[in-house]
């Protein structure tokens, strides 16, 4: 898929997130926004995946794990765009008896969504699960997470990171949000913890840094070498410097709205800085 048409997408998913999270007054946009471009990336482009034939097993099939939960916009909208669901069942988002809470489930079967993941610090563990299924049943397709900076802070998290080395799941790529935005304030000032780059190289991982984590041309040459890396041994972390909010000026450098919905006024402004391009659900 050509630059031009993956920006689209870009622009449809931001337009998705904020009308989404504003008609019912709740919801994370700040990191969903941020995350934009790399999960465009991943499904429209880089990911070996059958949305049409969805199945929990991802057999023959890419499988990405969503770690940090509470981005559940950004996964609906780009899920829904992918064709894994009808995009009109966005209207749904996070009310009562939907597929779509505020933190993905499992239990009413939404296409696409493999774990529940409103706890963080648990998405790393479940996708080394499935990639050494993959190992087991000889599959060699691909294991993919996506994971907060902030959600570094869980213990959880390290030893995953220190079990997927030293058992060599190279099958597996693991991608960073490194905002420095949680919702308390900047992530040095709730808990600093150093270069997150040096500790994974520590625990003898590959680590690719994306200094543009908002680019698309950046992202794909990432993805694309990161892909080239697996097969030898050690899996493989993308550290993503992003924007929390990129794409809606009012929303961009603040850990502000981590967690808050914009309101008629703010919405019609972010709707304005993005234009719509495949329709609006």
């Amino acid at each position: 898929m050509s630059h031009d048409n993956l920006q689209a997408i870009v622009s449809q998913v931001r337009r998705d997130i904020v009308r989404m999270v504003h008609a019912v007054k709740s919801g994370h946009p700040g990191g969903s926004l941020g995350c934009a471009e790399y999960l465009v990336s991943l499904y429209f482009k880089h990911m070996n995946h059958q949305p049409k034939n969805f199945e929990m097993d991802g057999i023959g099939q890419d499988i990405f794990f969503l770690s940090n939960g509470h981005i559940s916009p950004v996964i609906y909208s780009v899920l829904a765009r992918a064709g894994y669901f009808d995009i009109s069942e966005l209207k749904t988002f996070r009310k009562l008896n939907s597929r779509l809470q505020g933190h993905p489930t499992t239990h009413e079967g939404l296409e696409g969504i493999r774990i529940a993941s409103g706890s963080l610090g648990q998405g790393l563990s479940v996708a080394i699960g499935a990639a050494t299924a993959k190992k087991l049943n000889k599959d060699c397709c691909f294991i993919y997470t996506l994971l907060g900076d902030g959600e570094l802070q869980e213990g959880q998290i390290w030893e995953a990171v220190m079990y997927a080395s030293a058992k060599k799941v190279d099958n597996l790529i693991a991608a960073v949000d490194v905002n420095e935005k949680q919702i308390d304030g900047s992530t040095d000032d709730v808990l600093a913890m150093g270069s997150i780059g040096a500790k994974f190289k520590a625990f003898d991982w590959v680590v690719i840094h994306v200094t543009q984590g908002n680019d698309l041309q950046e992202i794909d040459a990432a993805l694309t070498e990161a892909k080239g890396k697996l097969g030898n041994g050690k899996p493989v972390c993308l550290l993503l410097q992003t924007d929390m909010g990129n794409g809606v000026d009012f929303m961009m450098g603040t850990h502000k709205w981590h967690g808050i919905a914009p309101n008629d006024e703010q919405l019609l402004s972010a709707l304005s800085q993005n234009e719509e391009t495949l329709g609006d659900y």
